[in-house]
């Protein structure tokens, strides 16, 4: 890989969250943890030089790596054409942004695998989600407290807008840990593997967007109970008790206790004159 990025002129840049994966067993623990096989269809975000892409070339029938570098994009395919020539027709590539990809070539991906940059990691992970209802199961590299987020359960201090939004869609749990060294360069953080398993979401009358409005509000203040935290929510401290109520759910909790299908009880019971607001940054910062 160093190799390579000195032959194209590549240096990973802090901008882009570019960290590259340059050890070969941990590619192979990857795509071994991610459960990839000959039927699936693998979407890769963020591919960088390759390795990663290689690896899962290997196991999977087709794989589509979405990168935004403009240099990287360029010379990817001609990587694999290089170093793995009779898999190169089972490659795709589309230059493009993430958070911006609404579509893909070729038939519907069926499992994400990715080395998300750690600086966007949550916000692409539930667009890709959301945008790509096909994939089925999802293994991302992320830094390790993002890993934490993400894989908490309710009740946990960590337990936040990004576990309660994973949850939406999917099953969520820690899948390993990963050294700095494996990198170029080497981060300043360690590094955590994420599983996620697709599961419809929970059965409600509200909608995606009103259900993560409710989150947003509760996690803005996390230190208020609900009653307080979602007064802006739901128009009053009142109204916000009334809904609470109507749903079933102690005004006095805070919102790390609730699960994904309680928010969506509240989102339910919203009072008629409230109109959900705009759903924040589906990462939104706690």
């Amino acid at each position: 890989m160093r190799s390579l990025a000195a032959a194209l002129g590549v240096r990973p840049t802090k901008q882009r969250g570019q960290n590259f994966v340059i050890d070969a067993n941990t590619v192979r623990r990857i795509v071994r943890a991610a459960g990839v096989g000959p039927k699936d269809v693998v979407v890769e975000v963020g591919p960088g030089l390759g390795s990663l892409t290689l690896g899962l070339l290997e196991v999977a029938d087709r794989v589509t790596a979405v990168e935004i570098d403009a240099l990287l994009a360029q010379h990817l395919p001609t990587t694999v054409a290089a170093r793995m020539p009779d898999r190169a027709d089972r490659f795709e590539l589309v230059h493009d942004d993430a958070m911006a990809v609404a579509q893909l070539p070729g038939p519907p991906p069926t499992a994400l695998v990715a080395n998300l940059p750690y600086n966007v990691a949550v916000p692409v992970l539930l667009h890709m989600l959301e945008t790509f209802p096909s994939i089925e199961r999802t293994l991302v590299m992320v830094q390790s407290e993002v890993a934490d987020r993400l894989a908490a359960s309710p009740g946990n201090k960590v337990y936040g807008v990004p576990s309660v939004k994973a949850n939406w869609y999917a099953e969520v749990k820690r899948a390993g840990a990963i050294g700095r060294n494996v990198f170029w360069p080497a981060p300043n953080v360690d590094s955590g593997l994420v599983s996620l398993v697709r599961r419809d979401p929970p059965e409600t009358t509200a909608t995606r967007e009103e259900v993560f409005a409710v989150v947003d509000a509760a996690f803005a203040q996390r230190r208020k109970t609900l009653r307080a935290a979602l007064a802006g929510w739901a128009g009053s401290a009142a109204a916000a008790e009334q809904a609470l109520t109507a749903a079933g759910i102690d005004f006095r909790l805070r919102g790390e206790t609730l699960t994904v299908e309680q928010f969506a009880r509240i989102a339910e019971a919203k009072p008629a004159a409230v109109v959900a607001s705009p759903v924040a940054s589906e990462g939104a910062a706690e």
